[in-house]
């Protein structure tokens, strides 16, 4: 089976070009909704959070803009979330599986959980007007495009980047 990651930056488009691939019934992982999944299900894990990093779970969100308490928080999160994501790859059954994640291609703890990189961006204009947080957290993401096997500009409309992910599609048809 082919892992591929879906990133890119926040207001790319990321999230639009994987639930067109769950549309058309490929598997996809979306690291950020398993991610608040394991935080109701793994028991206990929200208090060590408080406990940990000294902040409220309802304050959760200082993370960004704190480099500090990030880091606090993936040290206890991300080894939950790879045993997570190894648990549902070994689930997957079929030629092709994409994982949405927008930090995986910089975070070491992600290494050989996939096979390629499609990132998903668009302008910087078009994703602050898309969402106000990117603006915010450009400075923690940074996205080196040649670093990818392909990537994907979503400049325009949805039916244009479902074209081009239909595009990037048949490299994987048989």
């Amino acid at each position: 089976m082919t892992v591929v990651l879906v990133t890119g930056p926040i207001g790319g488009g990321k999230s639009a070009v994987c639930k067109y691939l769950t549309g058309k019934g490929f598997p996809v992982y979306d690291c950020d909704s398993r991610c608040k999944m394991l935080y109701d299900e793994v028991p206990g894990l929200k208090l060590r959070i408080e406990e940990e990093l000294g902040i409220a779970f309802s304050e959760l969100g200082m993370i960004f803009s704190s480099d500090e308490l990030r880091l606090k928080l993936e040290a206890l999160v991300y080894p939950l979330l790879v045993q997570d994501m190894k648990a549902w790859l070994s689930s997957v059954e079929g030629p092709l599986a994409f994982v949405e994640s927008a930090i995986a291609m910089d975070k070491h703890e992600f290494d050989g959980l996939y096979d390629r990189v499609l990132i998903v961006t668009a302008s910087k204009a078009i994703r602050y007007a898309r969402n106000p947080k990117a603006r915010l957290r450009d400075r923690l993401q940074n996205f080196d495009l040649t670093k990818a096997d392909a990537v994907i500009r979503n400049n325009s409309t949805l039916d244009d980047l479902y074209l081009k992910v239909d595009n990037y599609l048949k490299e994987y048809k048989q």
